[in-house]
Order: C-alpha cells, then sequence, then structure tokens
C-alpha cells in the first residue's frame, strides 16, 4: 500500500489528509474557518492565516489517527504551494517541509487547480483521462484538457471576475450571508430564471475565455436602480436570472471545448460545481450528446487534502518530487 498523506491551507480551511493508493481515501480532516469570517463578508487573510498556525498540527495528528497510520508509515508528503493566500499558504509549506526533512521522506508541490480536477479520481474510480475539466471556484474559471495523468492544456480562463466571485459579490449586496454561492443556489429554487434578462459575455465560438464582471455590474445596477426607485425586487427572480446567465456561459463554452478537443467526458471541479443549476444543465447537455459528466462528491468539491494526496500520488508516480526550497507562489497557474 502507498500511503500519501497531504496538506491544504490556500485559503480559510485547514486540511490534512490521508490516502492509499492513490484513490482511496483513509482520512479526509477540514477545520473550517467560515463562522470566523462571516461577519466580515468574506475572508480576512491576516485572520486565516493565523488560524491556520493554530489548527494546522491537530488536524494532522487528527488525520494520522483517523487513518490508523503513523508518520512512519507514509510515503509522500503533499502540500498545496499555490494559488491562494500567501500567508496561509505558507502554513502549510513550512508544516509539510518540516516533516519531510524530519521523517526523510520526499515532498510534492501540488497546483491547487490541479488538485481540484483530481478530486474526481477520488468520486469515481473508474475515471480515466482523456477529459475536458471546468474548474470553477471563487477564485477561478477556467477550461483544461487533461490529456493524461500529469500533461494538462489551459483552453481558457476568466478574463476579470470568477464565477464564485461573481456569486459571493452578488450575495453580499442582496444581503445574503457568507459564503454567498449556496445561498443564491437555493434562493434561486424558487425564482424564475427569466424573469430579468443578464447579459452573456465572450458568447461567440471559438473563445474559451469568461468574464463575469460585466454580468456582475448589471445585476449591481438593476438592484441600485430598484432601490432609488423605491421598488420592491423579487430577490429570488434576481438570484435565478444571475445564476443562469453564469450557468449559460459555463456550459456553452465546455461543450465547445469538447468538440475541440474530440472528447466524450466532461468533469466539473472546484467549489462552484457544487452548483445545482451547474450540474443538471451541464447534465442535460451532455447526456443528449452521448457525453459522460463527472462532478466531486460535495465535501470535494471545498478545498481539501484529499484531493491534494491524490494529486501528489500521480506527481509522485512520475517521479515529480520537490526540494525543500519550494516557495508559495499565490499566482501560481493552472499547469506550471
Amino acid at each position: 500500500m502507498h500511503v500519501t498523506l497531504a496538506l491544504e491551507t490556500s485559503c480559510d480551511e485547514t486540511s490534512a489528509a490521508v490516502i492509499a493508493d492513490g484513490r482511496t481515501i483513509l482520512s479526509n480532516i477540514i477545520s473550517s474557518q467560515i463562522p470566523l469570517h462571516q461577519k466580515y463578508g468574506g475572508v480576512v487573510p491576516e485572520i486565516a492565516s493565523r488560524k491556520h498556525i493554530e489548527s494546522v498540527l491537530p488536524v494532522v495528528e487528527e488525520a494520522l489517527q483517523a487513518a490508523r497510520i503513523t508518520l512512519a508509515q507514509v510515503d509522500v508528503i503533499g502540500v498545496t504551494y499555490g494559488p491562494g493566500l500567501v500567508g496561509a499558504l505558507l502554513v502549510g509549506l513550512a508544516t509539510a517541509k518540516a516533516m519531510a526533512f524530519g521523517l526523510d521522506k520526499p515532498l510534492v508541490g501540488v497546483n491547487h487547480l490541479e488538485g481540484h480536477i483530481f478530486a474526481n479520481f477520488l468520486s469515481h474510480p473508474e475515471l480515466k483521462p482523456p477529459f475536458v475539466a471546468l474548474v470553477v471556484s471563487g477564485g477561478h474559471t477556467s477550461l483544461v484538457w487533461l490529456k493524461d495523468y500529469n500533461d494538462f492544456e489551459l483552453l481558457g480562463q476568466t478574463r476579470d471576475d470568477a464565477a464564485g466571485e461573481a456569486f459571493d459579490k452578488i450575495a453580499r449586496v442582496m444581503g445574503l450571508p457568507y459564503p454567498g454561492g449556496p445561498q443564491i443556489d437555493r434562493l434561486a429554487l424558487t425564482g424564475d430564471s427569466k424573469a430579468i434578462e443578464f447579459p452573456r459575455a465572450l458568447v461567440a465560438p471559438g473563445s474559451f475565455e469568461f468574464s463575469f464582471s460585466g454580468l456582475k455590474s448589471a445585476v449591481l445596477n438593476y438592484l441600485n436602480s430598484a432601490a432609488q426607485r423605491g421598488e420592491t425586487i423579487n430577490q429570488a427572480d434576481v438570484a435565478a436570472s444571475f445564476q443562469t446567465a453564469v450557468v449559460d456561459v459555463l456550459v456553452a463554452k465546455t461543450l465547445q471545448a469538447v468538440d475541440a478537443c474530440s472528447v466524450k467526458q466532461v468533469v466539473l471541479a472546484g467549489g462552484v460545481a457544487a452548483n445545482s443549476r451547474l450540474q443538471s444543465a451541464l447534465g442535460a447537455e451532455c447526456s443528449a450528446r452521448g457525453l459522460s459528466l463527472y462532478f466531486p462528491s460535495p465535501v470535494l468539491c471545498t478545498d481539501n487534502a484529499a484531493m491534494i494526496a491524490c494529486r501528489a500520488y500521480y506527481k509522485a508516480q512520475a517521479n515529480k518530487f520537490t526540494d525543500l526550497r519550494l516557495n508559495a507562489l499565490p499566482s501560481l497557474k493552472l499547469g506550471q
């Protein structure tokens, strides 16, 4: 049995996980900071870093105990080194490098976005490359062609706001609690998605880039104009119409990428992969075209160390190890 221990501290979750042979989760411990940041309406980097320092060693210990293994039984140590908040990343990196040095174990640095894609391998043991992956989270919206486990091609990404970032900003303006994405999703279930016509950007065929700043501005203008006129808005209709505008673009571009890459499998990854409208809309289109759609279980959509461990395993299999000079890269690009 090949055992991988991994750490994830890129934002506001402190997580440690142990997996066996690349795809079997023995433990996946996540200490969330959401209650800590809710009163600020978003993540405060300094507070996040300090909380990671408090939590990281207890979380590692809990992961080892839950997996019923000792550090001596670990074969590889994986850790997120970017993208993310630099202070938060450094906590996980320092811990992982100390363990690798002290135990004389190989270290593998993992790109957080690649980890999100690899979460699907944990939820779907039958899944193998090649496929097109739509990575949608609070900080990123990207289309990736995964040709093999260690062979990526970035097809396109957002020029401005990420899809998840737009969700959170609109939710905050509407007075919904943080994190806003799940709140918009739940509210939209009771709304009319055709009530308000919001814009869709960069919809012309041939481009795999995204832009959500214009849509965000259109929603904000709608809300502000209604407030100035003293009109009462239907929040459910706003949520449903906004969410549909985002999902329509995500689905259309993903299907264009599938055609361009001539693949039969589509993968969703990242926090927004848990969005019910995105899952149903993309699922319907994939089914109509004879494509297979995969997305992780809800806990694996969020930031977690199990997905980092999975990615570390496949990098280790290709002898892609990292030395102890590895540093945090907060703006790390997918595939780097």
